[in-house]
């Protein structure tokens, strides 16, 4: 736990006393020790924001402290320093804050905006800030013992048949395309048949309208060609971790960070391979929509 604290507070305290240079996620995950996958989603959970939405906050509150404090700097020059490329951008940024243009907030920022900001700083905002990131963290890590089984295991080759479905909105159709192949084979039951999902994109960097998240159904024998809009695939052998529970679809995100989390506790590292999902359950048939699923992450 106190690993933990340690990365995120030196990783924001890097971006607050950085943000007149560029920040990279790349480079603000290496300084919190992470790779820039895992901490993109680590960092979004616990503060609430992306890493760019809170670059661009700060920067933004930085702007607002020099525009208010230091009037014989140009508008330009302050914007400049902070990243921001022209006067449009930033003039819409700001008053996406404010609710009024860097000139127009210059002229009515009071003569003791300084001292108002060390009042806050004493009375324990930016402490209260960190404290609440580290509360994060904790309520994440409990609530993963509440309600995660998590083991490293080696799992065999696995022969699936494959739907592509394109857009997190079209998973559910590709899905039933793949059900509807399985009836007409006599492949499906809903005693034994495992659904699985695998992420072949990922959300940091691709649209949710346009990542690739694969619908597959565990197969006996490797399918010989494609039929339709199925296609084999195969998942290869190895060794995985498994963090195993009954979840709503809201407690996805909360899962994934969970087991990013015990991978870097526990010195493991994450092979190049997808990660994916298996369903032993069907949330629409419980009363308060849960499933069990087990969220799988190929290691080495």
């Amino acid at each position: 736990m106190e690993e933990y604290k340690k990365r995120i507070i030196k990783a924001i305290q890097y971006i607050d006393n950085n943000l007149d240079i560029e920040l990279s996620l790349e480079k603000v995950s290496e300084i919190a020790a992470y790779s820039p996958f895992h901490f993109h989603r680590i960092f979004r959970l616990i503060t609430g924001e992306t890493i760019q939405s809170y670059i661009i906050r700060k920067r933004i509150e930085k702007s607002a402290f020099y525009l208010a404090l230091r009037k014989n700097i140009k508008v330009k020059e302050i914007y400049l320093q902070f990243g921001f490329s022209n006067h449009s951008t930033f003039n819409k940024t700001f008053k996406k804050y404010y609710g009024k243009a860097p000139s127009e907030f210059r002229k009515s920022a009071p003569e003791n905006f300084h001292k108002i900001q060390l009042k806050q700083s004493k009375n324990g905002q930016i402490d209260m800030v960190f404290q609440q990131y580290i509360c994060n963290i904790e309520n994440l890590l409990n609530w993963t013992n509440m309600n995660l089984k998590i083991k490293v295991t080696d799992l065999p080759e696995m022969n699936l048949a494959a739907v592509m479905s394109l857009g997190i909105a079209n998973v559910e159709h590709s899905f039933n395309i793949l059900i509807n192949w399985a009836k007409k084979k006599n492949l499906f039951s809903e005693d034994h048949v495992k659904m699985i999902s695998v992420y072949h994109d990922s959300f940091k960097v691709t649209p949710a309208n346009k990542v690739r998240i694969h619908a597959y159904m565990l197969l006996d024998e490797k399918l010989k060609k494609q039929e339709g809009e199925v296609f084999s695939e195969t998942i290869e052998p190895g060794k995985f971790i498994f963090g195993s529970g009954e979840v709503t679809l809201n407690d996805f995100e909360q899962c994934w960070v969970s087991l990013f989390l015990w991978i870097k506790e526990n010195n493991y590292t994450a092979r190049k391979a997808f990660p994916f999902e298996i369903y032993h359950t069907n949330f629409k048939e419980h009363p308060e929509g849960k499933m069990i699923v087990d969220f799988c992450i190929p290691i080495n």
